[in-house]
């Protein structure tokens, strides 16, 4: 079965999604792996990363967004007879290896979830509904991949900042999670409140169903300006401080204007401009990415 692995951070504007879609690009293109990307994100930066929105609308219009694959699980009753496999857009930037789970613009509605959960502890006469709530969060993105998770070599969630229902569900599905951080003090907070999170969900999940869940490492996607000479250093050996060598990246990725002009085009940087300084740098991520992969 391929590994599910969550691109998050609590700070938003880090690097998620660029780092997600140019990461399994480049697993597609040059390492001739399989790969989904799945969207988890409102903002849909993911799918507009890698399709026009003119495409996305279409596809929207049509119900195949990962949307109507989670409110089949919150209303198994509903009419959709839409399969992941319906749904999930092949052959991306014209990769056979590539593939999409777009995202949506709505992806519940967090008044029917908690109404049907409730619901479903009364049913079972359950009285603690924190126990309804945490198997509900435990296994809704893992049961809407489970039916194509052995197709892939790698199925990479791009998860919305903060600490919203499917992040927490993404990363509970998830054997690794990559950490995307800019060196600077406000994403080293963001790098600390994550850890703490995931150390809670892990203890809340410890005894019926253990979430078994690893940080493959944490990346630098550095900023311009003066802000690189005045905290990267001090960033640096904070981050140093608190994790092992094993849980920080070599390869960092420069600022490259090339970067942000490839969301412009909605197309990964490392298609867009194969020969700019980013998408090297990429590539090289991606080698290294590998090898922390086959290491553990």
């Amino acid at each position: 079965m391929g590994y599910i692995i969550s691109t998050v951070n609590m700070k938003g504007g880090v690097g998620k999604t660029t780092l997600t879609v140019n990461l399994a690009t480049c697993l597609a293109k040059n390492h001739q792996k399989k790969v989904l990307v799945v969207d988890l994100d409102a903002q849909i930066s993911a799918t507009l990363s890698m399709m026009a929105p003119q495409e996305f609308a279409q596809l929207r219009k049509k119900r195949k967004t990962i949307s109507y694959l989670i409110e089949k699980h919150i209303r198994p009753k509903s009419r959709s007879n839409l399969t992941i496999e319906d749904i999930i857009c092949p052959n991306i930037c014209g990769f056979s290896g590539l593939e999409l789970l777009p995202g949506d613009l709505e992806l519940y509605d967090e008044y029917l979830v908690s109404q049907t959960l409730h619901q479903s502890a009364l049913d079972k006469e359950i009285d603690d509904f924190a126990q309804v709530w945490n198997q509900f969060e435990r296994l809704l993105i893992s049961s809407i991949l489970a039916p194509i998770q052995d197709k892939y070599d790698f199925i990479l969630l791009d998860c919305a900042p903060g600490y919203n229902l499917l992040t927490r569900s993404g990363i509970a599905a998830s054997d690794y999670y990559l950490l995307p951080a800019r060196p600077e003090p406000l994403s080293l907070v963001g790098i600390q409140l994550l850890e703490r999170r995931i150390a809670k969900l892990k203890e809340s999940h410890l005894e019926k169903d253990p979430v078994n869940l690893n940080l493959l490492g944490i990346i630098f996607i550095l900023s311009g300006g003066t802000l690189i000479g005045r905290y990267y250093n001090q960033v640096m050996r904070r981050v140093k401080s608190d994790f092992s060598p094993e849980q920080l990246f070599d390869n960092s990725i420069p600022m490259d204007i090339n970067v942000a002009k490839a969301v412009d085009s909605f197309t990964p940087v490392v298609l867009d401009s194969p020969n700019s300084a980013g998408s090297k740098a990429f590539v090289k991520l991606t080698q290294e990415f590998l090898s922390k992969i086959t290491n553990r």
